[in-house]
């Protein structure tokens, strides 16, 4: 008879002669459990244009993403075609370094959630995307789309634009303005809709930062009065405009972690500053950060309708949004910068930028200011920057017979 010791040392051999698989775990995770990595868990994905009005959005939001504890690894998606010579892009190895970027034609039209996702990795997964690049549920646009489906995204959150709204007499402007229906953001939020993407929408205006590859705005402030030139803003000057700095926008644009299911309920959410100014104050704020006396700024009001927009950068016409929304549902404690502080740093990028003595035409601002005041005048206000030359090689005697 076997002893108790041996009869077990026989039931153990038994066991272990069968397969290994029937009681040791698999070293092959399922596709599944794989595409839930540590990489997808909190993971965000920030998809970056190649520059412009909305350039240095991913680079700071990426900035106030990292100290979000619900975020634990961040990608930007970067357009391939942005100017890494340029802020923001060559901030981004040194302000931004635990961020991985990857590269990609955001402009291929061909792009599929396929080609993709290929480009991301195939076991990436991301639950928290901010699209800062899409204009259009086409190509790379549509395959985000496509993407964050698979994925099960949390939250999508879009960057759109104020600019397809149609003013109808109320302002600020609330979300429920109307808005062109052909516009390609308002498409691309009814695709993102239509496919069922927790889609949140914001609709930023005018920004500036400082780390900016687009200064147009304020710049032609600056341009006109360095140069002691008059400027020419349309009607009166009381039109209001929202200028948010870059870094107040990406705290609004991250303020949909703060409640997500306030976000994705609301859904839509106008974006930018509640520190709303005038046209003309814009000018007294950028003369006083450059040192210029009031009595030295010259504004020539003129008539929108004859000369219409010229180059002014804003609107013709009240066209300002505000926060009220984004405040009242996520909890957001509104901007933390202010244009009137921040015109300062700004004047000094300014003259960094080599703004005081570039080249520049100004014949449509003597149009307004001089032209339109008389026919023919020898000399002017700009003649020592843009001078007009008049060729009268080809002019003859009038003969008038009596």
């Amino acid at each position: 008879m076997m002893s108790k010791n041996t009869n077990f040392a026989a039931i153990l051999a038994v066991l272990l002669s069968g397969p290994a698989s029937a009681f040791a775990p698999s070293n092959r995770p399922s596709h599944a459990a794989a595409r839930k990595s540590s990489l997808s868990m909190s993971a965000a994905l920030i998809v970056q244009n190649k520059g412009g009005g909305h350039g240095e959005l991913g680079f700071q939001l990426a900035k106030t993403l990292q100290g979000n504890s619900k975020i634990t690894s961040i990608t930007i998606l970067q357009d391939e075609a942005c100017n890494d010579e340029k802020e923001p892009f060559k901030s981004y190895s040194t302000d931004i370094p635990d961020v991985k970027i990857v590269k990609a034609n955001l402009a291929d039209e061909s792009m599929t959630a396929e080609s993709l996702q290929s480009i991301l990795g195939s076991d990436a997964t991301f639950e928290y995307v901010w699209d800062n690049a899409s204009k259009k549920p086409e190509g790379a646009g549509k395959a985000i789309c496509d993407c964050a489906k698979t994925w099960d995204t949390k939250l999508f959150t879009y960057v759109s634009s104020a600019g397809m709204y149609q003013p109808n007499g109320v302002f600020p402007m609330p979300e429920t303005t109307p808005v062109k229906e052909s516009a390609g953001q308002n498409l691309f939020d009814n695709y993102a809709v239509e496919l069922g993407l927790p889609l949140v929408s914001f609709r930023p205006q005018y920004i500036y930062g400082p780390k900016s590859n687009k200064n147009d705005y304020i710049d032609w402030y600056f341009d006109r009065l360095v140069r002691e030139l008059p400027l020419p803003i349309p009607g009166d000057g009381t039109q209001k405009v929202s200028l948010t700095n870059s870094e107040d926008v990406a705290s609004l644009l991250a303020s949909v972690l703060d409640n997500e299911e306030a976000a994705i309920e609301q859904r839509f959410f106008n974006c930018g500053t509640d520190q709303l100014v005038s046209y003309d104050e814009v000018a007294h704020m950028c003369a006083k950060a450059a040192g210029i006396e009031p009595e030295k700024v010259m504004i020539e009001h003129y008539d929108s309708e004859m000369f219409g927009k010229a180059n002014f950068p804003f609107r013709l016409t009240d066209f300002y949004v505000a926060p009220d929304t984004a405040k009242d549902k996520l909890g957001w404690t509104g901007p933390t910068h202010s244009l009137s502080d921040d015109l300062t740093w700004y004047y000094d990028g300014y003259k960094a930028r080599g703004g005081a003595s570039k080249k520049m035409s100004w014949t449509k601002d003597w149009e307004i200011v001089v032209g339109s005041k008389t026919s023919y005048e020898v000399g002017s206000i700009y003649d020592k920057y843009d001078p007009i030359v008049f060729d009268t090689s080809n002019v003859q005697a009038l003969n008038v017979e009596e």
